[in-house]
This record gives structure tokens, C-alpha cells and sequence, in this order.
């Protein structure tokens, strides 16, 4: 049997386990294993694949587990995220992230053990910045503060004041970075904001979802995403619209 072939059978496989559903180590030992490549191009073509095919049966996912307990939700969603983070689809293991954050938060009223601590908020809203999504950052690092509050709130007495201001110092400048930086970006997408303005009205009802009232944390995120894609087209055709001035 040729390499090629071999390779083409594991893909295959691969996706059989998805579509059963077969949430466990050996599916992910089996996506490492085809993942190695010294083909760079069918390296990348595999992984594109695969983002495609793993976007589509994530939401197939979601809607399947609907009605499922919160703990259940949360084990199929970190599998989901270490998929893509093996694929190397950043944005739906951001997506992802904010989906359990999302879910833990509404389940930690009767179960405090599932708290966003502070710090996972903290590093969350890093990760963003580092991958270019501002406003969302912005919002995780208000999450971040707000658990510095609540946490005082519940337990004034705490000795960690020390500890707190530093972290709350912390968070704050982060915080203002990232407010800087999205607000930096509106203004430099306002000379395309009319031509583009069709474009999010499209793509807003593209993503909406018939027949729910609420939108999940990761339909939330990806709407994110969308602008945030947006932003940088818009960004894109004022550089070309200033070179083309000057």
C-alpha cells in the first residue's frame, strides 16, 4: 500500500470516529498521526480539509448534545478544542474557549467548582490580543476584573490584597491596549464603513440561526470573528486608498 493511499484511509477514518462520535485519546492520536507530513503543501491542504469538515460537524455537534447536561457539553467542547488546536484553526479554539466559559459561568450558580477564575480570564483575554481580537479582549478582561470583585465581595477578610493589586494592575493595561488598539481600528476603517456597511448586513443574516432566541457564547464569539475579519479587510483598503493618493 502506497504512502499516499495509507494517508488517505487514515483521513477517512478519521473522519468515521467524528461522524460516531468517538470523543476519546485514540481519534486524537489518529488526527497527530496524519497530521505528520514533510509535504508542506499537502500538509496544509490536509489541514484546510479538515478546519472545513471539523467546522461543520462542531455546529452538527452542538445541536446534537442541545438538550445534554452542562458537564456532558463541556467534555465534547474540550475535545472539539483540542481537534482544532491540533488542526491549527485558532479561531475556533478561541471560539471554542469562550463557548465552555460561557457554559461554566451559567452552571457555577449551582456549582462553584465550574467559577472562571480570574486568571483563565486573564489568559484568555491574552490570547486574543495576540491573535488581533480587541474588543473581545477588552470584554474578557472586564470579566477578569469583575471575578477580582466578587471574589472580594465573598471574602473581604482574604489576605491577598498584595497579589490583587498587581493582578488588577495587570488586567487594567491590558485592558486599555486593547480598547486602544479596536478603537485605533474603527477609526481607520471609517473612510470604507458605508461600502462595507451591505457586506456585515450580509453576513449578519448569513450567521444568524432560525428558531433559537438566544445566541450561544460561540455564535457570539464567531460574530466576533466576522467583525473582526471585517476590520482588517477595512484596514486593508485604506493603506491601499492612502498609497494610491500618495
Amino acid at each position: 500500500m502506497s504512502s499516499g493511499t495509507s494517508h488517505s484511509l487514515q483521513i477517512s477514518l478519521f473522519r468515521s470516529q467524528i461522524r460516531t462520535r468517538s470523543f476519546g485519546d485514540g481519534t486524537l492520536q489518529l488526527l497527530e498521526s496524519l497530521l505528520v507530513s514533510k509535504d508542506v503543501k499537502s500538509l496544509v491542504e490536509v489541514r484546510s480539509a479538515l478546519t472545513e469538515f471539523m467546522r461543520d460537524e462542531s455546529l452538527q455537534i452542538f445541536r446534537e448534545i442541545s438538550e445534554k447536561s452542562v458537564e456532558y457539553k463541556l467534555l465534547c467542547t474540550d475535545f472539539l478544542i483540542r481537534v482544532f488546536g491540533l488542526i491549527g484553526d485558532v479561531q475556533s479554539c478561541l471560539s471554542l474557549r469562550y463557548e465552555a466559559f460561557v457554559m461554566r459561568e451559567q452552571k457555577a450558580t449551582t456549582d462553584p467548582r465550574l467559577q472562571v477564575s480570574c486568571t483563565e480570564w486573564l489568559t484568555f483575554a491574552e490570547h486574543l490580543l495576540d491573535h488581533g481580537f480587541y474588543s473581545i479582549a477588552n470584554k474578557a478582561c472586564k470579566k477578569a476584573l469583575l471575578c477580582i470583585k466578587v471574589n472580594h465581595a465573598s471574602d473581604p477578610e482574604a489576605d491577598h490584597f498584595f497579589h490583587n493589586a498587581h493582578l488588577i494592575e495587570k488586567i487594567k493595561k491590558l485592558k486599555d491596549v486593547s480598547a486602544l488598539l479596536a478603537s485605533s481600528r474603527s477609526v481607520q476603517a471609517q473612510a470604507v464603513e458605508y461600502s462595507m456597511q451591505k457586506t456585515v448586513e450580509q453576513s449578519s443574516k448569513i450567521s444568524s440561526i432560525s428558531n433559537e432566541t438566544q445566541c450561544s457564547g460561540s455564535s457570539r464569539f464567531r460574530s466576533g470573528i466576522r467583525q473582526n475579519n471585517l476590520w482588517k479587510l477595512r484596514e486593508h483598503q485604506c493603506r491601499k486608498q492612502t498609497y494610491c493618493r500618495d
